[in-house]
């Protein structure tokens, strides 16, 4: 005879069968704009390599994914994902996968490093786009729409190809902006601001994308408040 059970404990979550989880990681602070200078260029957008910062955060984003069992490692085309992703990948053995759809969003006017500029200034199109949540206040950018079209369908098709597996995808803050929105339901501009070189994570599922952490920088920060300093 079989006993029923009489007490029911909390459990952690577990991905469903099938599910892919994926660890963005944001790449690690890029050098900075000099004025009169432009960012180094590809395809149309900037292309800053890292700040030795940058490098530093890298390193401790290595650290820290360096014992989890990831199926591959994915980055964009600029160089600043590689190089983050490079001591992951020496700790790893894996050779990184390139999307290029996993670029930032395309600034229009204000590529090439101006947006920070703009930022600092408080612009009143700056402002108005950070409002609005809308990247094409900027002239000529790209649309938050197509943004976001772009972005899930890579993680679409890097899900489908590692499914019940881990995969780590090294992009850009924009990107993982828009993909946790997207999971979310939130508004475009509602996850931006994560970190340098922190780590945001998804289960995609052939139902729905779901979110279950966002910006953790505990390998990088001593203390969860912002006011508290590094």
């Amino acid at each position: 005879m079989t006993r029923e059970p009489t007490s029911f404990h909390q459990t952690r979550f577990q991905p469903p069968p099938g599910s892919t989880e994926i660890l963005l990681v944001r790449h690690g602070a890029s050098a900075p704009l000099v004025l009169g200078e432009e960012f180094p260029m590809l395809a149309g957008q900037g292309d800053p390599p890292l700040a030795p910062e940058g490098r530093e955060q890298a390193e401790r984003v290595g650290e820290r994914l360096a014992t989890e069992s990831i199926d591959a490692i994915y980055v964009s085309s600029m160089q600043r994902t590689h190089e983050t992703a490079a001591p992951l990948v020496a700790r790893t053995g894996l050779e990184p996968i390139v999307e290029p759809d996993l670029r930032e969003v395309h600034l229009g006017d204000w590529e090439g490093g101006l947006l920070r500029q703009k930022a600092a200034e408080m612009h009143p199109t700056y402002l108005a786009m950070r409002d609005q949540g809308r990247w094409d206040v900027i002239p000529n950018a790209e649309t938050a729409e197509a943004f976001r079209l772009r972005t899930t369908a890579v993680i679409d098709r890097i899900a489908e190809n590692h499914r019940d597996r881990l995969a780590v995808v090294v992009c850009h803050g924009g990107v993982i902006g828009a993909l946790c929105a997207h999971a979310t339901g939130g508004r475009p501009f509602s996850l931006g601001g994560s970190d340098n070189a922190s780590i945001s994570h998804l289960i995609i599922t052939d139902e729905q994308w779901i979110l279950r952490r966002f910006n953790d920088s505990t390998h990088l920060y001593a203390s969860l408040s912002l006011r508290a300093g590094t």
